[in-house]
């Protein structure tokens, strides 16, 4: 990276006094750009994308919603455009610590306002110039899950478990599986990995292979929402016994819960994810207000007892 983390908040602040000075009309449409680092196939990003188009309905937000389809150089490519084309914002999932840092500081050097959003660098706002980051803590609630699973099935020094990663290199994946590392690490318990990829049918076959090749597993843990959709059936693919907790919500994660098949999911609540990153945008550049962090993650923790409220809403609010 560039820009070191003074110069980076010396250029955010920058941009909320050009945006105060120059501030976009209350009749005219702030210009926005979306960019999910994945496909639209992903499910887990439908209420984003409802919580951007609803905040961007709410705000008078004229809003361009893009995938990269998890090819770096295309969502450096889309950063790139939307400079170009001269936009207020740009909302952005950061799924690497590493390869977005030039585009974006180059995007708020340019006086436009930048949220991460679901995925943040690693290091947060020392590692990267975005000026606010709408998303969980995922190392703190890869923690926390570790923590529950181990209190609630007895887990003991010696133990192995599971933890599939859609994509290992992904900063959610270093995050949540970084929690759970800890977690485990805190009581002896040794954590293995594959990379599970994001076919579900795949990522399910990859997960039951390694479940019958290593029958000492102890429990499961999904990282994203594929591992954690598809973890149930690859424990009853696998023939074996063992609790299973994840991340994310799906009809197949909520009914897993409910079944009992799956202990628990750490919910983010996508929506807020979506929404406040466009509505933060649409202030900065009407009013000049600074961008700031939101935890969508607090009361992540969905078990049997909490799983019913949150049924309703999947795939739209939550």
């Amino acid at each position: 990276m560039k820009l070191t983390k003074l110069t980076a908040s010396l250029l955010a602040g920058c941009t909320m006094l050009a945006s105060a000075g120059g501030a976009v009309a209350q009749d005219e449409a702030v210009k926005a750009t979306m960019i999910i680092y994945l496909d639209p196939s992903v499910q887990f990003f439908n209420p984003v994308v409802k919580g951007a188009q609803d905040a961007a309905a709410a705000f008078n937000v004229d809003l361009d919603v893009q995938y990269a389809n998890n090819d770096p150089v295309r969502q450096n490519d889309l950063i790139e455009s939307a400079v170009a084309t001269g936009v207020d914002g740009i909302a952005v999932a950061i799924s690497s610590s590493d390869a977005f840092d030039d585009t974006i500081c180059a995007a708020v050097e340019a006086g436009i306002v930048v949220i991460g959003f679901n995925n943040d660098d690693l290091e947060g706002a020392a590692g990267n110039c975005r000026q606010a980051y709408v998303g969980m803590d995922e190392e703190a609630s890869g923690y926390e899950l570790g923590i529950r699973m181990i209190e609630e099935f007895d887990l003991k020094e010696g133990d192995v478990v599971f933890n599939p990663r859609e994509i290992p290199e992904a900063s959610f994946a270093v995050a949540r599986g970084g929690g759970i590392e800890r977690a485990m690490g805190e009581h002896g318990i040794k954590v293995e990995t594959v990379r599970a990829g994001l076919d579900p049918a795949e990522a399910q076959n990859i997960m039951a292979q390694a479940l019958i090749a290593n029958p000492d597993i102890k429990a499961v843990f999904g990282t994203g929402s594929v591992t954690s959709t598809v973890g149930a059936g690859a424990i009853k693919d696998a023939g074996v016994d063992v609790p299973f907790g994840g991340f994310d919500l799906a009809v197949e994660i909520v009914s897993a819960v409910e079944s009992g098949a799956m202990f628990a999911t750490m919910d983010q609540q996508p929506y807020l994810q979506g929404y406040y990153p466009i509505a933060q945008i649409a202030m900065a550049a009407r009013y000049g207000l600074t961008p700031t962090d939101v935890d969508t993650g607090q009361g992540a923790f969905l078990n049997q007892e909490r799983i019913g409220v949150v049924k309703p809403f999947i795939g739209t609010y939550r």
